[in-house]
């Protein structure tokens, strides 16, 4: 991947419900590193499918998807994985483990890459303590609230600091001051050079944050207040 060259990249991509109903249309966007955007649109206007397309979840039914410089139409199960691991999600349902504890579901992509247990353990902790949920390190996921969940599924997300951080409604079912708090996660990893993508219907939420937003109307991407990214 060149230093210059976005970390994603679509052209003219399609996307299609099993019945081949289209559900996103044309879609060309470039993101860059270090780049801000928030994903809104109507419930069922395609932000999840657009963040399963990102994280490689689908394949476009036409036109090309690059992430990180390749093509991924051209990749290898093994290359997908190894690319995930560079890639931070948080996903609607939250994704736990639920014969995991919360340190363990939170250390696991930090085992993936190698870390010491000791290295991992002491990672997941300071992220959980930052996230306000020090008190539940060896609960399970299913003792936890929604919006304990949720925070638990960010503390994972960004624990590897990855290259791009794809965030689907990550502020739900969390109160205003603690939205305000991982908000301010996100722009730190922003800030750091990720690739930072979140995905939101609150209107308000955007409005109060100066970033570039990507709109899903019709099936079509709008780019609205572009500031590249920033």
């Amino acid at each position: 991947m060149r230093t210059n060259e976005p970390v994603i990249s679509l052209d003219k991509v399609m996307v299609h419900y099993g019945n081949g109903i289209p559900v996103l249309k044309n879609i060309s966007l470039d993101l860059n590193k270090k780049s801000f955007y928030f994903l809104t649109g109507a419930s069922g206007a395609g932000k999840s499918t657009l963040i399963r397309l990102l994280y490689m979840g689908l394949k476009p039914a036409s036109g090309n998807l690059k992430i990180f410089g390749e093509n991924v139409s051209e990749l290898t199960p093994n290359e997908i994985c190894d690319f995930r691991q560079r890639i931070g999600v948080v996903f609607q349902d939250y994704n736990l483990l639920n014969h995991l504890t919360i340190l363990e579901n939170v250390a696991l992509p930090l085992k993936v890459k190698g870390e010491t247990q000791r290295a991992r353990e002491h990672q997941a902790k300071e992220i959980l303590d930052w996230v306000g949920l020090g008190n539940c390190f060896n609960l399970y996921p299913e003792q936890l609230s929604g919006g304990q969940k949720q925070r638990v599924a960010i503390a994972r997300a960004v624990i590897t600091r990855p290259e791009i951080i794809l965030a689907d409604e990550p502020t739900g079912n969390v109160d205003e001051e603690i939205a305000n708090k991982l908000m301010r996660l996100f722009y730190g990893m922003h800030k750091m050079g990720t690739c930072v993508i979140v995905a939101t219907h609150y209107r308000q939420f955007v409005d109060k944050f100066s970033f570039s937003e990507i709109a899903i109307e019709n099936n079509k991407i709008h780019l609205k207040n572009n500031r590249d990214g920033e």
